[in-house]
């Protein structure tokens, strides 16, 4: 009995999004080639370029699919949508830890229009929205935004450089970490203290202290808005 071909699956814009993201979420973005995407999709590369221009298009198309995915909620309070986007957010920029930095530049400057301007117009109209004046809703939504990116890159760098840490040959990083903790102990008991809170069981996760900052502005702002 003759076996039918198996018929492949058209490429498509969103399969070359889907496999770039999920290849740069693997090994990084500087390691993602037009090549490897090609291979990694079963195509030559050159059948690409019919869905992107060149890889600086599909990078930031591909930035645009992690911002695209960020909750912009119109019911509930003000307050509580802004924390639901926010808390979205950092989230897939933690996920797509490629992402975070790249989301920062400008997109196609061509179009006014895409996930990134969506999400600017939505947080500063509810913030306009909540009552807000103009020029409070601008401190406010430069003070959110560069928490969300801010706090995630912060975040992101310092678990970079934690992978980083190569403790003497022979020792283990718990043990060379102990080690440098007694010997700030006497001269920075405070630095020395929260060293050891970042290394107990209990400690509070990236995104418990994400969450603190967050709450802190959103509290700030509300007593504002009482005030007016």
């Amino acid at each position: 009995m003759a076996t039918r071909p198996r018929t492949r699956k058209p490429l498509s814009k969103d399969r070359v999004l889907a496999k770039a993201v999920a290849l740069a979420d693997a090994d990084g973005i500087d390691a993602l080639t037009m090549r490897k995407l090609g291979q990694a999709l079963g195509v030559e590369a050159m059948s690409l370029y019919n869905h992107v221009a060149n890889k600086a298009q599909l990078v930031s198309a591909m930035v645009d699919s992690v911002v695209e995915q960020f909750e912009l909620p119109e019911d509930g309070a003000w307050d509580d949508a802004i924390r639901r986007c926010a808390v979205s957010a950092h989230d897939l920029l933690i996920e797509h830890r490629w992402a975070c930095q790249l989301a920062l530049l400008p997109s196609d400057v061509t179009t006014i229009a895409g996930p990134r301007i969506r999400y600017m117009e939505w947080l500063l109209r509810r913030l306009r929205e909540a009552g807000f004046s103009a020029e409070v809703a601008y401190s406010a939504y430069h003070t959110l935004d560069s928490h969300i990116f801010g706090f995630t890159l912060w975040q992101l760098g310092h678990a970079e450089a934690a992978r980083m840490v190569m403790p003497p040959a022979g020792e283990g990083v718990e043990e060379w970490a102990q080690r440098i903790l007694e010997q700030l102990r006497d001269t920075y008991p405070y630095l020395a203290e929260h060293g050891e809170q970042h290394m107990a069981e209990e400690a509070p996760s990236g995104r418990y202290e994400f969450e603190f900052g967050l709450d802190l502005i959103l509290e700030g702002l509300k007593k504002l808005r009482r005030k007016r």
